[in-house]
């Protein structure tokens, strides 16, 4: 299910970035430059190989929080692909207000569009196995609904969206539990379930025996934490259905297949949204005459 683009948050971003780019002048090039009346129109234009489209209402919007009178014509949808060369989307209406936001919509739309086509890559990669690849909470402050709709566009999934919408007991959390004594998982698997009997529960498991300990306490979901692949092959087997498993840490492209042959349920990978190449996307511009 792909997550809607909460406008409120993205004006916000979209005014914070205008006040950083503009200052308190404006745009001193294309204030001094670019005659008042001038008209263009401009094309955006893909200069990848290969690209998932995400990000064009917000690109959009941009526009329009400049200037209403720009009209901004998508030729394609979020979630569509396009190759070197292709034209994607326009904008037409004053030179000087397509400029000035010329960078800024950029900015948003190529980062959508790289953490849409990567996630696009990663969700082909477990095709076909029955293992789905999850996002993580590893996003840019601020931008997190914006890359989880891109990741849901370029076909992954996303887990949870914050510390609000499931219970989530790691490491750190068993630690602080162990400090009451021995079966701090069940422990805290207990009053998760008394604190938010409406959330599911996910208990982060480093071994075998904390797995065996999570499924026992019932969690709907457990985390194999940088497992090996045998390591995980064995929880599969000890959780026998209980429990949702997901693998995490160290999930690289390259591995996923493999991870996919194991049976666990899903592969979450930070690398969706924190280490994503910004799609190489350009805006050029014609002057109407």
């Amino acid at each position: 299910m792909i997550p809607e683009i909460d406008f409120n948050r993205v004006d916000r971003l979209i005014d914070m970035a205008f006040e950083e780019d503009l200052g308190e002048v404006g745009d001193t090039t294309t204030l001094a430059v670019v005659p008042e009346h001038a008209q263009a129109r401009a094309r955006f234009i893909c200069k990848e190989p290969e690209m998932v489209i995400a990000g064009l209402p917000v690109a959009e919007r941009v526009f329009a929080r400049l200037d209403p009178e720009l009209k901004f014509t998508a030729l394609k949808h979020d979630g569509q692909r396009c190759v070197k060369g292709e034209v994607f989307a326009e904008v037409a209406g004053s030179a000087r207000s397509i400029l000035t936001a010329e960078r800024t919509a950029l900015n948003f739309l190529q980062r959508l569009c790289g953490v849409a086509t990567t996630s696009s890559r990663y969700a082909a990669a477990l095709a076909g196995t029955g293992t789905v690849v999850l996002d993580t909470r590893k996003t840019t402050p601020g931008y997190r609904n914006l890359e989880k709709y891109a990741v849901a566009v370029g076909g992954a999934t996303n887990h949870r969206i914050g510390l609000f919408d499931r219970v989530m007991i790691k490491d750190n959390h068993r630690e602080m539990a162990a400090m009451e004594g021995a079966g701090g998982i069940a422990r805290s698997v207990k009053r998760a379930r008394a604190a938010w009997p409406k959330l599911e529960v996910q208990v982060e498991a480093d071994s075998l025996d904390e797995v065996r300990e999570a499924a026992d306490a019932g969690a709907d979901y457990i985390l194999l934490d940088n497992m090996s692949d045998e390591t995980m092959a064995e929880a599969v087997k000890i959780v026998h259905g209980r429990s949702k498993l997901e693998a995490s840490g160290n999930i690289t492209i390259e591995r996923l297949p493999r991870i996919g042959r194991i049976g666990v349920d899903f592969a979450s990978s930070g690398a969706l949204t924190h280490s994503v190449k910004s799609s190489d996307i350009s805006l050029d511009i014609e002057v109407n005459q």
